[in-house]
């Protein structure tokens, strides 16, 4: 295997994975928001706060991954 197809195969494995979690925590934080709200509509503020702000952290993560992808198609 050359040192190019490598690189990139490592770089798409790392921003493949490195969003696979993000992805399912972001969706698994807005189902429970949802539950949330669907029992106790009166605290929509608080849910909502709480859960953009969770969801910002693990937004944090897939983009460390891409910073990641971006350096290993660079170097080398």
């Amino acid at each position: 295997m050359e040192v190019e197809a490598a690189k990139m195969l490592g770089a798409g494995l790392a921003i493949g994975l490195g969003a696979l979690g993000p992805g399912l925590g972001v969706g698994i934080l807005g189902r429970g928001a949802m539950e949330a709200l669907g029992r106790n509509p009166e605290a929509r503020g608080p849910i909502m706060t709480n859960m953009i702000l969770a969801i910002a952290f693990a937004e944090a993560i897939a983009i460390y991954a891409l910073i990641v992808a971006i350096i290993l198609t660079m170097v080398a």
